[in-house]
Formats: structure tokens, sequence, C-alpha cells
């Protein structure tokens, strides 16, 4: 019977422990153990909606635009263009060739292939940009003609031999 006592001791002096432990939670805003198992929660108010009657619109179906296109044809005037934003770009630093002027700097490259691509709406696809080194890679970039049609729509426009025919469906 020894122990009957000094268990209820510990057992008092555990209580205490844990009002203690229970009220320094609380200060810090800690919510109780039983509240993250489920236990003691709180009910949250809900706030009281009230419905008005409002007209609702129609919202406009959305439909996928067609694809941009991707045609460009070069202005007759391009060289001097080009050469133009070149000269304003590098200033006195240019070489006498301008077609050889280097795009090693990466702020005088965007400069100029962007100034290029908002006056001529065609810009430098990002898989062709390391291959424009300099002045003259611009001007041939910018001298191709992009078509917008696929091969099969030139395959069906063109001229054909009488026993060839393409039927093109979607």
């Amino acid at each position: 019977m020894p122990l009957l006592p000094r268990a209820s001791a510990v057992s008092k002096m555990a209580v205490s422990v844990g009002l203690v432990r229970a009220g320094w939670r609380l200060s810090l805003g800690v919510p109780p153990c039983r509240a993250l198992w489920g236990g003691f929660r709180k009910k949250q108010v809900e706030p009281e909606v009230t419905e008005t009657a409002v007209e609702v619109k129609e919202e406009p179906t959305l439909v996928c635009p067609p694809p941009c296109s991707k045609k460009y044809l070069p202005p007759a005037d391009l060289q001097i263009r080009l050469e133009s934003h070149v000269r304003e770009i590098f200033g006195p630093s240019l070489p006498e060739d301008w077609q050889k002027a280097p795009l090693k700097e990466s702020n005088l490259k965007y400069r100029l292939l962007a100034q290029l691509a908002a006056e001529l709406c065609h810009a430098v696809p990002n898989s062709q940009l390391h291959h424009m080194c300099t002045a003259g890679d611009v001007l041939a970039f910018y001298s191709k003609q992009v078509k917008d049609a696929s091969k099969f729509d030139e395959l069906c426009t063109a001229k054909l031999p009488s026993n060839l025919k393409v039927i093109w469906e979607h």
C-alpha cells in the first residue's frame, strides 16, 4: 500500500504540469491538442447571405480564334530600314561595312531585333536567336519570305498533271 499515496502525488504533479502547459499554449494562441485531432472544435459562424434579384446576362460563348497568320513579305526598302536601325543603335562604333556589325552584346541585339519586330510585324523565333551574330544575319532572316500555307495547300493550288489529283478535306 505504500505505492498508492506516492502514485497519487505523482498524478497530482502531472495534472499541475499539464495545466501549466495548457495555460502556456493558450497564452501563445496555440489551439489545444484535442482541437487538432477533432476534439473541441469551435463552430465557425457563417455570415448570413442575402440574395438579391440580379439579371444574369448570358456570356458569349468562347470560340477559339483562328491561328495567327505567319505570313511575311519583306518590304522593298528592307536594307535601308535595317541599316538606319543599325546606325542608330551602334552609333560611332559601327564598322565601315554595317552588315559585319557584331551582335555580341545582348542589349544591342535585343534593341535591334525588338525594333525590327515591332516595325515589320515579324519577330525572330527563339530557336533562331543564336544564329543572329551579325547585322548581315538579321538582314538574311528578314529577307526571306514566309508563306502561311502548308505544303498540302500548295499542292492543291498547284498545276498538276492530269493523272494526279490531291483531295484535301478537313
